[in-house]
């Protein structure tokens, strides 16, 4: 049976009919009732839509659409990439633009991933369901390549099959005998260009079956293709969300209360109103916001009001949080995961033990919350970055009172996010203010607006404890974590209450994504991973990598440890155990070469670390030494990296690059502390991030193959921290169990 293809058709019959749901009962039969969904991609003049991913114009040029947020890491050239390499498109006439809000671009591994303390417990079919019915478009979680590769083939190839018929029918001739390449559609000596066939092409049905693209020309997967996203980011002409400009427009700055149970008290209006420029006052039970005719008037105009907020009854300190973290040890905490009989391991033997601890740390973006807001004719029109376009839609509906379906949301690129803007808070206000306004208002937050209400990663503890046998062989493991239920919060948050699913709700202790990382990779007969939840009172949020970025930590950490207690070089004694993770070894060893690895020796400087993530597996060896006004100098970091089958592996540089150093700015900087309530820091100047100078010199070296794809973007954040300690160790003889590192002496 073919499937005809036209300008409101989707190419894709499996991806018409879907099944599933959120529950039980009666929604397991909403679930089985079957939905179509239709591309919602509009083409413009001269254009023919092919599906809901990409777009052919008379002119030859390929568009394609991404529903993930470019925030830095690529996504709006990998995933055209993968299009392009199917159809046998010229990469110089390739473009991209935004997906419109639709079903079919739901993220399903991404769902998975951040909220699967919600989602795990609902059956696979409905798990689905409910992320495809729930139009869950997410960008998070390393998930972009891994979700999508085999939609955007399977687009690229359909496409491309309907070229090739349409040529084929002009020459007479079996369109499988036709191939295409550099956007052009050939058969012996004919050829024809994409333009000249779109129209004719949009009209063809596919087969049964979209064979794959054979050709003997260069592919462009696996090339350093040049990102489609840097010339207009290079001229300016990039669109973020503080530079969308409407007529009539307004500004506003915002002041929100302290953490905790609180609500806006008073304000001083009179001082507002003596600011150039000023406007209007908007107040809510939770926030202020002042309006201008410029942003800088609308900021000193909110620290002239001097907003008094009532002060939360639950008081939250840094030393509050470490008496929490103390606490939920007290608890019998919950086994997330185990092998073996440990409590024999245990019984009445010599054991070593260690405890380790991070603080909270700020998302830090460039780009702080912004969203610009217009509400015309009874619809509502936003622009801003967002991970979460459905969510941020909805969470705006809801705040101006409107139905989901009369808002619409332009997604502009990111400034960075490193999951800050999974949240939608900017989102809502805007729309707010926009209702209450009555004109087009932009709103951006103060920076340290942005500490302030950040939505930290949390901070977290481990006690680590492990026994070594007359071999020194590690035969017992025992990592218990005390940390915030973090993915029960980010699902509550994020997910209302009537999307969540049933079994999600349900109650429950331990978190999954609390504990994500924690199971050594390591050949250990003996280990168990215990959640010990933390009320900790502060809001958390994800953060690149997740807990992995603690979770590493403290498992490469004692991993160090353990081999000095057992005499052996840290390599050795890690390698002994990695004969079940050969790709995670060769890391090891490559790192190490490529390093110059000197056994770890006192004095060396040298320290070394491996995580496997999302598919992807990652050593870095680091350089570090104390300097004499007590700072951390890192060198020198050297990484090995083995991430499966790369699309661009510019792209994949960069991100394991910009992962090594987001790492070291955790482990020496990007935390804050907590007094009453409130964040410590408040400008970036405070939060010890590495400057151009304070850079190591980076090798990074990819082991290429073609296995399933890995998750890149967060890959080298978790072990570079532990890598970094494990090198202070062997630089100074002493042991850093805390991060940022130094803290727990300063």
């Amino acid at each position: 049976m073919a499937v005809k293809l036209g300008a409101r058709t989707q190419i894709d019959r499996r991806t018409l009919l879907i099944g599933g749901g959120v529950g039980v009962g009666l929604i397991v039969a909403w679930a089985a009732w079957p939905r179509t969904y239709l591309p919602n991609l509009t083409p413009a003049p001269g254009e023919q839509l092919f599906g809901a991913w990409l777009k052919i114009g008379s002119d030859g040029h390929v568009t394609v659409a991404v529903p993930q947020c470019e925030e830095g890491q690529g996504v709006y050239t990998a995933m055209p990439q993968i299009v392009a390499d199917e159809l046998g498109a010229d990469w110089k006439m390739v473009g991209v633009e935004p997906a419109p809000l639709n079903p079919l671009y739901a993220n399903q591994l991404a769902a998975e991933e951040l909220f699967e303390a919600a989602l795990g417990p609902v059956p696979a079919t409905l798990r689905r369901s409910f992320v495809r019915r729930g139009g869950l478009m997410l960008t998070g979680g390393s998930t972009s390549i891994r979700n999508f590769e085999d939609e955007l083939r399977h687009a690229g190839g359909a496409a491309r099959v309907l070229l090739q018929k349409a040529a084929a029918r002009r020459w007479g001739v079996n369109w499988q005998d036709c191939g295409t390449f550099n956007g052009i559609v050939y058969q012996g000596s004919n050829k024809l260009g994409f333009g000249a066939l779109a129209e004719d092409a949009a009209g063809q049905s596919l087969p049964d079956a979209v064979p794959p693209r054979v050709s003997d020309a260069p592919r462009l997967h696996g090339q350093p293709l040049p990102r489609l996203d840097a010339p207009s980011k290079v001229d300016g002409s990039a669109n973020f969300a503080a530079d969308i400009r409407l007529p009539n427009m307004v500004y506003a700055s915002i002041r929100q209360g302290p953490i905790g149970e609180t609500s806006l008290v008073r304000v001083d209006r009179a001082a507002a109103d003596r600011i150039p420029g000023m406007l209007a006052v908007v107040t809510t039970e939770d926030w202020v916001a002042a309006v201008a005719n410029n942003w800088w008037a609308a900021d000193r105009a909110i620290d002239a009001m001097r907003p008094r907020f009532k002060t939360p009854e639950a008081v939250v300190n840094s030393d509050t949080i470490d008496d929490a973290l103390n606490a939920a040890f007290g608890g019998s905490g919950t086994r997330m995961a185990s092998a073996g009989d440990l409590s024999a391991q245990f019984r009445g033997a010599e054991v070593v033990a260690a405890e380790y601890r991070v603080g909270l740390a700020l998302h830090a973006a460039l780009e702080p919350m912004t969203a610009t807001a217009v509400h015309r004719d009874g619809r509502l029109t936003l622009w801003l970055p967002t991970q979460a376009p459905g969510l941020a839609r909805a969470a705006a509906a809801r705040a101006a009172g409107l139905a989901e379906s009369d808002v619409i949301l332009h997604p502009t690129m990111a400034g960075g996010s490193f999951g800050a803007k999974l949240e939608s808070d900017v989102a809502a206000q805007a729309a707010l203010l926009a209702m209450r306004i009555g004109r087009p208002v932009q709103l951006s937050w103060p920076r340290g607006e942005d500490f302030r209400r950040d939505r930290f990663r949390p901070a977290a503890a481990g006690r680590m404890t492990a026994r070594l046998d007359a071999q020194h062989r590690l035969t017992g493991w025992l990592a218990k974590i005390a940390a915030p239920e973090s993915g029960r919060e980010l699902a509550a948050r994020l997910l209302p209450g009537a999307m969540l699913p049933a079994a999600g709700r349900a109650l429950g202790r331990g978190d999954p994504g609390a504990v994500a990382g924690a199971v050594p990779p390591y050949a250990i007969p003996n280990f168990a991973v215990d959640h010990h939840p933390a009320e900790i009172g502060v809001p958390s949020g994800y953060w690149r990598s997740g807990a992995h970025s603690y979770t590493c930590f403290f498992t490469e950490s004692f991993l160090d440890e353990l081999a000095h207690v057992a005499g052996q070089d840290a390599l050795s004694f890690r390698m002994a155990m990695l004969g079940a993770q050969p790709r995670l070894a060769r890391c090891l060893q490559t790192a190490a070469q490529l390093g110059g690895w000197q056994g770890g020796q006192p004095g060396s400087g040298q320290g070394i670390a491996c995580h496997s993530f999302r598919g992807a597996h990652i050593a870095v060896l680091a350089e570090a030494q104390l300097t004499s006004d007590r700072r951390v100098k890192v060198e020198r970091l050297v990484a090995a990296v083995d991430c499966g089958r790369v699309v661009n592996p510019d792209l994949v540089m960069q991100q394991i690059e910009g992962g090594l150093i987001f790492g070291l700015a955790g482990a020496v900087g990007s935390a804050t502390g907590i007094t009453e309530n409130v964040a410590d820091v408040r400008a970036i100047s405070e939060l010890r991030l590495p400057t151009l100078a304070d850079s190591p010199d980076i090798t990074v070296e990819l082991i290429r193959n073609d296995l399933e794809p890995g998750g890149a973007s967060e890959l080298a954040v978790p072990p570079v921290a532990p890598a970094i300690a494990n090198a202070l160790q062997a630089a100074t003889g002493v042991r850093f169990r805390r991060l940022p590192l130094l803290s727990d002496i300063e």
